[in-house]
């Protein structure tokens, strides 16, 4: 199979990566990115087998092209690439945001003799690192991959994605391009924008002697960590998403008045219900840490996964007289770093795992 893996970043380097671990004597990538030392240290590694000089010819033979760049670009290479690729190749891209990249793709294509299919794809995970030196051979194993099908494409075009992500060891959830917007706006979009409006909030109200900055260091740290994410990302990904991720703003703004008013008439049994509510659905969340954040310390480790993994890390940190409190699989782990997360009750047992998972060669993330 010969695939195309435009922007050898994060996610396209850890897409190669992947794919000729697991595939490596039946594939044949061809990559292509505008910086020329990643696409040289690709090369060099084996992550790809040909650096393509231009959006050209090159990818006329590809099954299957990844479009790993930024969301407002995605529509101008499918243009640059349309009059080159073979009829039946597979188009898909990474971004976070599908209806309005879809629209205009299929815009494209509908204007165009050749038959070609797109696919939105959109990998549930990333780092808070960036470029081709981040990327791994691991990076989706066990996280969602949602994919977006166009309307009308044959289902055999969207089992061959579904297997494609299953090869890179993630797990395929087939959405509608709205429904992901909306849904991807709920549970990751306005988290992100909550986290940074929450550190905005201390930093505008604290006064000369920083007394806000330095009690934030225990749990509002914790919450408030996306709030780090790279803003360039964040910046493309609210303009791309503005209508779903406005509404969500609007109805979360409902809340928070809503409740103003409940607290303003002291109603005891209207707030012991919202919290607890809130807690009760909470638990029912598959990966989710169950305590108080103010008491769990965590960290993430990018440790890749393979069986026993977690026992082996289970059994050093517990050979060390070190306490997990809750340890798992992160699956929705987009702009986090790290497969494992792991829990602990005090911090300095979060310390100590630490330095010890370090020395041991880990990669960890605080």
């Amino acid at each position: 199979m010969h695939i195309g893996i435009i922007g050898l970043g994060l996610i396209g380097g850890s897409i190669a990566k992947t794919l000729k671990k697991v595939h490596a004597q039946n594939s044949f990538i061809i990559g292509f990115d505008t910086d020329s030392l990643s696409a040289a240290k690709a090369l060099e590694e084996g992550a790809i087998d040909h650096i393509a000089t231009e959006l050209g010819a090159e990818f006329s033979k590809c099954n299957v092209i990844f479009i790993c760049t930024p969301v407002s670009s995605i529509d101008m290479v499918v243009e640059k690439l349309l009059p080159f690729i073979a009829s039946d190749c597979i188009l898909t891209d990474i971004g976070s945001t599908k209806e309005s990249v879809m629209k205009k793709v299929e815009d494209i294509l509908s204007g165009h003799t050749k038959k070609a299919y797109f696919i939105g794809g959109h990998p549930m995970t990333g780092s808070e690192q960036s470029g081709y030196e981040a990327s791994t051979n691991y990076l989706f194993e066990n996280a969602y991959y949602i994919l977006t099908p166009s309307p009308g494409t044959p289902d055999f075009i969207l089992f061959i994605m579904q297997k494609m992500v299953e090869r890179l060891g993630a797990i395929p959830i087939t959405l509608e391009p709205g429904y992901h917007d909306f849904a991807t706006a709920v549970v990751s979009h306005l988290p992100h924008i909550i986290a940074s409006s929450l550190v905005h909030l201390v930093k505008n109200q604290d006064g000369c002697e920083h007394s806000l900055h330095t009690l934030a260091a225990g749990g509002f740290k914790d919450i408030t960590r996306i709030a780090s994410s790279n803003p360039t990302i964040w910046q493309d990904i609210c303009l791309s998403n503005k209508a779903p991720i406005k509404a969500c703003l609007e109805n979360y703004i409902a809340s928070l008045t809503a409740f103003c008013q409940t607290l303003e008439s002291e109603d005891s049994q209207a707030i012991y219900n919202f919290f607890n509510e809130a807690g009760r659905y909470r638990d029912t969340f598959q990966d989710g840490i169950k305590s108080d954040i103010a008491k769990v310390f965590t960290i993430f480790v990018d440790a890749e996964d393979e069986p026993g993994i977690i026992a082996c890390i289970a059994t050093l940190l517990s050979s060390h007289s070190i306490n997990i409190k809750d340890i798992g699989i992160v699956n929705q782990r987009e702009f986090a770093s790290g497969v494992l997360r792991i829990a602990f009750g005090k911090k300095s047992e979060m310390e100590k795992a630490k330095h010890l998972l370090i020395k041991h060669n880990y990669t960890v993330y605080c």
